[in-house]
């Protein structure tokens, strides 16, 4: 037979007898245990002090009554293949897990008209903010700037200078790259990179021939604009093979390019890297580590890009502010066998 005494012992302890019990009202409660809201210290002592006797436990569908919060946090990607949303979005998570915000993650591909359905979606759910990320460092559209909610842009950088966005530093990583190689004595360069037309390879090119030029040099080539594949990597060494000039360091916009100029330069029996050196550009391990010989690279500091953006989400969200700009974030240079002097 249950009793009346077992019915209140499994009843769910409510905010409500928190409050009865500490002497305040609910929405005192609630900004004590939310963290949103002044509440003097005392109170909020004496609050969590019944809380405790209680045995209260806010959960999330409670808590979002009191303060307009899901704790959920939308997620556009334009990266179907995620080698560069998978680490921004795990950076994001770890920062995001410890206020227990969960994502929704939806592939926008680019298309504005999709982003624009999972915003309306977004909405319905009554996300506390979004996060845009994209497949490269490249300028986008800003979504539309009536939002209720922040949006944080991630690797692609909003071209709306009101937006708040986080990228790496890409510039600074292709001047550690082209430093590194001349601190080796190589300093007959060639550049190799993806299309032009893309942000990444005129960025990396200017700040490659920025370094150089502070030595008085230049690069021995035209700079190489194709695809980001390998087959380009090797396709593009054979032409400076064929151009004649003389050269012992290659710099690559990316990992890919980079493993495919080492393969047909040890195909024309030129020894990597006794007679040239090569670096790429991402720390992609499934490249850097299958190349012959294993190719130093710069690691864009992707996890820390994502937690950076999780950063700025979570600060506008509790503070309803949002710094607008571009934010950079450091990236590694990591040496391997490919650079190495011997």
């Amino acid at each position: 037979m249950t009793t009346a005494s077992d019915s209140n012992q499994r009843r769910r302890v409510t905010a409500g007898d928190v409050a009865e019990r500490a002497g305040v009202s609910i929405s005192t409660v609630s900004k004590a245990l939310s963290g949103k809201g002044a509440v003097r210290y005392e109170t909020k002592q004496r609050i969590l002090a019944a809380a405790d006797e209680l045995g209260f436990q806010a959960n999330h569908v409670a808590t979002s009554l009191f303060t307009g919060r899901t704790n959920t946090i939308g997620v556009i990607t334009s990266d179907q293949f995620g080698r560069l949303t998978v680490p921004v979005m795990l950076g994001a998570i770890e920062k995001l897990s410890e206020r227990e915000i969960a994502l929704v993650l939806c592939d926008g591909r680019g298309d504005p008209i999709r982003e624009q359905h999972f915003i309306d979606s977004f909405l319905r759910r009554r996300v506390d903010g979004i996060l845009v990320t994209g497949a490269g460092e490249f300028g986008r559209d800003s979504l539309r700037g009536d939002l209720p909610v922040p949006v944080v842009y991630a690797m692609s950088w909003s071209r709306d200078e009101n937006d708040a966005s986080v990228v790496p530093d890409d510039a600074e990583g292709s001047r550690m790259a082209t430093r590194h190689l001349l601190s080796t004595g190589r300093e007959k360069l060639v550049f190799i990179s993806g299309p032009q037309r893309d942000d990444a390879s005129r960025k990396r090119l200017a700040a490659t021939r920025e370094v150089l030029a502070e030595r008085g040099l230049d690069l021995v080539h035209a700079p190489l604009f194709g695809e980001w594949s390998e087959r380009w990597g090797r396709q593009a060494v054979k032409q400076v093979i064929l151009s004649g000039v003389e050269f012992d360091g290659v710099v690559c916009a990316s990992d890919q390019v980079a493993r495919g100029a080492t393969e047909a330069l040890r195909e024309a029996q030129i020894d990597v890297p006794r007679q040239v050196g090569v670096i790429g550009f991402d720390n992609w391990d499934v490249m850097v580590e299958a190349s012959q010989p294993p190719l130093s690279t710069i690691d864009m500091s992707l996890h820390e890009v994502g937690a950076a953006a999780a950063t700025a989400l979570l600060e506008a969200i509790e503070t309803g502010r949002l710094e607008p700009g571009i934010r950079r974030i450091d990236c590694e240079f990591i040496p391997r066998e490919s650079t190495a002097v011997v």
